[in-house]
């Protein structure tokens, strides 16, 4: 047998083995495990690294854990490799619609419609993408014109009427009490809806209260106190109901610290936020939200805020949730000793609680710098730092944190921003913790809930993990933007 021809064998062994791999994974990703499926497709590629199907399968799973860099990555190298393989157009176009990056998407979903004219559902996103373009075209010559007015000014509540068959909560006096919150989630229980008065009355006040924090929020704990930390709960709001019933409501002696991600995915954004709003306002001392990556406008119009407030409400509302948002601070110090932020540390040393004090946060987030990072890092188990998996942001090691708590004399970080099985997780030497408050995430994900008790006397953080309980049956991203509900492969 000639050299060549043992050669070509070997190499047609390698790819049927590639090509069990990706069928292997294939079947981790029916099953939506997706760690698995990306591990499969990752020792594919390793055998056969010139076949497109397995980095533009390999994107999707990406996709599906919220890794859009690398999503996006893989998508452009399976395109290298194969510039006819339509789905890697719509791997890409999706990858860039996460990120907000509307035109380079619009740029694919053109290509796809060129190739495939009658392709139904590729002129449907290519129209539905050209719409978003537009629409932030005509929103930033909005913006350029400096006297924003604040939809505030617009809005007449003293003679907006709470109709007679209206049997709901009611504001007492125009203001929040215990009693009123009680009645709320109740009624939010049985899907029912605020009256929009009165969501309006609370978000003016809200707004008016997150305007006059600063960005970083500086608490302190007494020996005898504790306090209670949670991660994302993204909509689900049954799940945050039973966060309640685990650790009693919040109140002056049972304080709180959301940390950010309230809203989208789950189709109970509106409940959560409002329920959320109304403790903020209630125990304004003790009760503290604080600013995560999808309290933003580009994240609301993709993953199911937008959507659900004006089915609702109106768009007007969303507006304003839109501005109250911009006046969510961005991280809260703990007895000067413990800092929370949703997503984690910077992409440059010499960051310091001082700079996070300066940030002008009343605005969408930059694509870099603090106040980016404090939103949308995440840590990573190697030294330095790499290219962020979200494409966004970047990823720091264990000698950043340990330099950034010795530069501002702390002991250790809680942060939330990723899904964790068990709810939560340490690493770096126990001087990174991450919380996360959605059980079963997405309906899909299996994990546990989580969230933290911290006392004043030690502040050694305690864990409590929690378990999904059932809602109504409406879907996670119910109402979320059409060109991301991501088809299979």
């Amino acid at each position: 047998m000639t050299e060549y021809g043992s050669e070509k064998m070997a190499e047609e062994e390698q790819n049927s083995s590639a090509e069990k791999l990706k069928e292997k994974a294939n079947n981790y990703f029916k099953d939506k495990d997706y760690e698995n499926a990306i591990k499969y497709y990752t020792e594919a590629v390793e055998l056969n690294p010139t076949n497109a199907v397995y980095y533009s399968n390999r994107s999707l799973a990406y996709l599906r854990t919220e890794c859009y860099g690398y999503a996006l990555a893989d998508a452009t190298r399976a395109l290298e490799l194969d510039k006819n393989y339509i789905k890697g157009y719509y791997r890409r176009a999706t990858s860039n619609m996460a990120l907000g990056k509307f035109k380079a998407a619009l740029k694919d979903y053109e290509t796809v419609v060129r190739v495939r004219p009658n392709d139904k559902d590729a002129k449907m996103k290519y129209q539905e993408c050209n719409k978003i373009v537009k629409q932030k075209a005509f929103e930033r010559a909005i913006a350029s014109d400096e006297l924003k007015r604040s939809v505030v000014d617009s809005l007449d509540i003293e003679n907006m009427t709470i109709e007679d068959d209206y049997t709901g909560p009611k504001l007492e006096d125009g203001k929040v009490t215990l009693n009123f919150m009680k009645e709320l989630m109740d009624w939010f229980k049985d899907q029912k809806k605020l009256h929009r008065k009165c969501a309006y009355q609370m978000l003016i006040q809200v707004k008016e209260l997150l305007s006059k924090l600063p960005s970083l929020v500086e608490v302190s704990l007494k020996e005898t106190e504790k306090m209670t930390i949670c991660g994302d709960t993204h909509g689900q709001y049954y799940d945050l109901l039973n966060i309640f019933e685990l650790n009693s409501l919040p109140s002056p002696t049972n304080p709180y610290l959301f940390n950010g991600d309230f809203v989208d995915r789950g189709s109970f954004s509106v409940e959560v936020i409002l329920t959320l709003f109304g403790f903020k306002l209630l125990y304004p001392e003790h009760f503290h939200l604080l600013r995560g990556n999808h309290e933003t406008d580009n994240m609301n119009q993709m993953y199911g805020f937008e959507g659900e407030v004006k089915a609702k409400y109106t768009g007007q509302m969303f507006q304003l949730f839109s501005e109250v948002f911009q006046w969510l601070p961005l991280a809260q110090c703990i007895n000067s000793k413990v800092l929370v932020m949703h997503g984690g540390l910077f992409s440059e040393d010499g960051v310091t609680l001082d700079d996070i004090r300066k940030i002008d946060r009343n605005r969408q987030p930059p694509d870099s710098g603090p106040m980016c990072d404090l939103l949308w890092s995440d840590p990573q188990p190697q030294s330095g730092r790499s290219v962020s998996k979200r494409g966004v942001s970047c990823q720091f090691g264990p000698d950043v944190t340990e330099r950034f708590l010795e530069q501002n004399k702390l002991q250790y970080i809680v942060r939330s921003h990723e899904v964790k099985a068990e709810g939560y997780e340490v690493t770096h030497s126990g001087k990174c913790i991450t919380v996360f408050s959605a059980p079963n995430y997405c309906d899909q994900m299996g994990n546990k809930g989580a969230y933290i008790h911290l006392r004043g006397s030690d502040l050694n953080p305690e864990f409590h993990q929690f378990i999904a309980v059932p809602h109504p049956n409406v879907k996670p991203m119910a109402y979320a933007n059409s060109l991301m509900q991501m088809g299979m492969m």
